[in-house]
């Protein structure tokens, strides 16, 4: 072999060491990185835990708090609202009803046919509106006006023989979805906005008093008969069909309960005692907070950063607006810490709430066997391409340590107002039934997150308490709620019909 030849094996051997080392090297930072990424995973994974325990410490402090809400105003974090509803639907109802049901981005008109108890909800028809997010943030004016306009549209679709007539008023039970200071049945004040809404000059406003100047303007003659809060409407309609029902929870956008108290535990109650001997109490319960909450850096910041800071603590852990947030927070700390997703962070992944609960939950209930789902998701919302399957699956394990632990939460919550209530173990041997009514899109179609949920209060009632306590899906039950409390609260009821 001549000298050219060796030195220019010497030479090609030198660059395939050195090709290798750097793939030596590559692998070394990516192992590096994947390691940092899993220990991330990991620690938010411990931060996140619900044993047993810390649940029932939580249900415990749920109990203790309701107690101290009821006794005075501002004794809580929990407001414990009177809703001035002690008589829920018997079944009785009859007529034409509207409702409104305001608790989100969007809002639906409703027109619901009642027979009696004999028919029973007769026929329901709806309509939803989404909200422009400019009016989410405007004037008072300019929401109420949007709202009345499409009601008015709505109504112009009202069967010819259902007309009312002349000097009658049509009635809407009004489901608003945000803290209210309920003053009576029919008018409530607004003490601060939620779910992303923010507009000043409502707050301390009577909220009727603002939808009325609305339709008065445009000159529809409707009454709002009832202002109820979503909860409160969903377990007026799940009393409507099951007598058994003691307490209603959303899980949405935003998350709530209400329940069936009795008036004589209500220490701050200074009215008359209702003849039903109960009132309907508004928890507000997604401002709870205890110290047995399990918070991570990634809820501190997102509250810190949030339209209303120090607020909400409980809904912004559990509920469907905060989810899908909560797992592109840690992706980010993985992207900026890990280079999760290669050199460069992702613009896309940068960009608040960018990544919705909805697409959260489609990619927690991937089954493929690639995780295409959560490949196609990525690409399409996140701008990341070419994601490997190892890479998916921790992005799978994110979703489920965040779905997990806001269902698990809920379940707590749930034990915490069966123990108020002398419902959370069975006494001797008798078997009363606890119902509760369950609405909201998380809990309709976030099925991993149902069925955490249900198995998780099970787990904490015991097997022989589980056997009286049912969760029942309440579907669409705030509007139809807020219909029947308009018709039981009718200022025509005992009228004769002309």
């Amino acid at each position: 072999m001549g000298k050219v030849a060796v030195g220019a094996a010497v030479v090609c051997a030198a660059a395939v060491c050195a090709a290798a080392a750097l793939v030596v090297r590559h692998r070394m930072i990516s192992s590096r990185k994947w390691t940092r990424s899993v220990s991330i995973l990991k620690e938010f994974g411990e931060k996140c835990e619900t044993p047993i325990g810390k649940l029932r410490q939580l249900a415990d402090a749920m109990d203790v708090e309701m107690h101290a809400g009821l006794a005075s105003e501002g004794g809580s974090k929990l407001s414990m609202l009177i809703s001035y509803v002690d008589n829920l639907p018997t079944g009785d109802e009859e007529g034409l009803y509207y409702a409104l049901d305001l608790g989100g981005t969007n809002f639906r008109v409703l027109r619901v046919h009642l027979g009696g108890k004999e028919k029973g909800v007769i026929s329901q028809e709806f309509d939803e509106v989404s909200i422009p997010p400019q009016l989410m943030t405007g004037s008072s004016e300019g929401l109420f006006d949007f709202i009345a306009a499409a009601l008015a549209k709505f109504v112009e679709s009202e069967p010819e023989g259902f007309h009312p007539p002349p000097g009658r008023q049509r009635e809407l039970g009004f489901t608003f979805s945000f803290p209210v200071k309920q003053t009576s049945i029919a008018s409530g004040t607004l003490i601060k906005w939620t779910k992303g809404f923010s507009i000043d000059d409502t707050v301390g406003e009577d909220v009727v008093g603002e939808l009325t100047k609305s339709l008065e303007k445009i000159g529809l003659d409707m009454r709002v008969a009832a202002l109820v809060n979503d909860t409160i409407g969903t377990l007026a309609g799940g009393r409507f069909y099951n007598q058994d029902v003691i307490a209603a929870v959303i899980l949405g956008t935003g998350t709530n309960a209400a329940y069936v108290e009795h008036a004589h535990a209500i220490p701050k109650w200074h009215g008359l005692m209702p003849k039903s001997g109960d009132m309907v109490i508004n928890m507000e319960w997604g401002n709870f907070r205890s110290s047995h909450l399990p918070l991570t850096e990634y809820d501190q910041d997102l509250d810190a950063e949030s339209l209303n800071p120090g607020e909400q603590i409980f809904e912004k852990l559990l509920s469907g607006m905060y989810l899908g947030e909560i797992v592109r927070r840690a992706l980010l700390k993985m992207a900026e810490e890990a280079e999760f997703f290669g050199d460069t962070v992702p613009p896309k992944l940068k960009i608040p709430f960018i990544l919705r609960t909805p697409d959260m939950s489609s990619m927690h209930h991937d089954t493929t066997p690639d995780l295409k789902e959560v490949g196609s998701k990525l690409r399409d919302i996140l701008e990341i391409s070419n994601t490997s399957l190892k890479m998916r699956k921790i992005v799978v394990e994110l979703c489920d340590i965040v779905a997990s632990r806001g269902a698990r939460l809920a379940a707590a919550g749930i034990l915490g107002i069966l123990k108020k209530l002398g419902r959370d173990t069975v006494k001797g041997g008798e078997k009363q039934k606890s119902v509760i009514a369950l609405d909201g899109g998380l809990f309709e179609h976030y099925t991993k997150f149902r069925v955490c949920l249900e198995d998780t209060l099970k787990e904490l009632l015991g097997d022989e308490a589980a056997e009286t306590v049912v969760v029942e899906h309440a579907n669409d039950g705030s509007g139809i709620g807020a219909a029947l409390l308009a018709a039981s609260h009718s200022q025509y009821l005992g009228v004769e019909e002309s």
